[in-house]
């Protein structure tokens, strides 16, 4: 159980964080545009990871023997910004509801490809517990009263089916990075850093860097409404950076495949946060599937 406890205390950690922190961006959304987002999101991530690098014991990250480890980390967190990247674009070219289904699956991957690439192998059980929480992640996204909505643009759907394979090959080249020598979470959120400013950042800046018109008139000037955003921003987003820092500690040491889908769960979370602070109504599917969330986190860990 000790051992357990090593990588599902941070995993609950990150859970929690990404709930509040996406419920936090729900609440937000309609005056931060995605790319403003996603520029917030990379300063977030300097600030928790640089922040996590500098104050612990680690490794020279530029090291030659650790070049191998270096090249992993920054290919992993490459991957993850860019489906972040895709994600966003799906959302202003597709149905919310729909998109945020299929996003949702994601874990499904990591699961494959760390069958496949990895070798790791869970007792039935576990892969039943996992199926339930991506099934239940599945099912919270899911918005029935919505379900009428129709795309013009099918743009979306490679963009967002793309995301979720993106995510999935991100956590299993971290699980898999962690068996290169000088492996350290330490140096992979130095790593997480650089990806996302390959990324997240080169992406902000581009398209997000300067509010929308329509919100600085609202605004009634640029500077008054770029504090705003930074203020309705920043905390969401460091909350999705500190998730991601938890993920790193807990990827080292428990199961990718199992890690993956608890961490994905934070739709439970999100859900309770909008219906206590947001004051939205859970529905009775929403309550069911987060009846098998829980069934399923608990059945996930096992014994290893």
């Amino acid at each position: 159980m000790g051992d357990t406890l090593v990588w599902l205390t941070p995993a609950a950690m990150a859970l929690f964080l990404y709930g509040i922190g996406q419920g936090l961006v729900k609440k937000y959304i309609s005056a931060v545009p995605p790319a403003r987002f996603c520029l917030f999101f990379v300063v977030a991530k300097a600030l928790v990871n640089l922040g996590y690098f500098f104050t612990q014991a680690h490794p020279a990250p530029f090291s030659n023997d650790g070049r191998s480890f270096l090249m992993a980390g920054i290919f992993a967190y490459t991957l993850d910004g860019a489906g972040w990247i895709l994600y966003f674009k799906s959302i202003l070219r597709g149905p919310i509801t729909i998109v945020g289904t299929l996003s949702a699956a994601y874990p499904a991957i990591t699961v494959v490809l760390a069958r496949v690439f990895l070798g790791e192998v869970l007792v039935p059980l576990q892969y039943l517990g996992v199926a339930l929480v991506i099934g239940g992640c599945i099912g919270l996204s899911y918005s029935p009263e919505n379900s009428n909505l129709k795309s013009i643009d099918k743009s979306w759907i490679p963009l967002a089916a793309s995301a979720l394979v993106l995510w999935g090959a991100a956590q299993t080249v971290v699980k898999y990075s962690y068996g290169l020598p000088e492996a350290s979470e330490v140096n992979l959120a130095l790593f997480n850093t650089i990806g996302g400013f390959l990324t997240l950042g080169i992406y902000g800046w581009r398209f997000g860097r300067k509010p929308t018109p329509a919100a600085s008139e609202t605004a009634g000037e640029t500077g008054r409404n770029d504090w705003q955003e930074w203020m309705h921003a920043l905390l969401p987003m460091g909350m999705m950076a500190g998730g991601d820092l938890a993920v790193i500690i807990a990827s080292r040491s428990g199961p990718i495949s199992v890690v993956t889908p608890l961490t994905a769960a934070y739709p439970v979370v999100t859900i309770v946060f909008a219906a206590l602070v947001l004051k939205e109504r859970i529905t009775g599917l929403q309550f069911t599937c987060i009846a098998l969330v829980l069934v399923g986190m608990y059945l996930s860990p096992g014994a290893n």
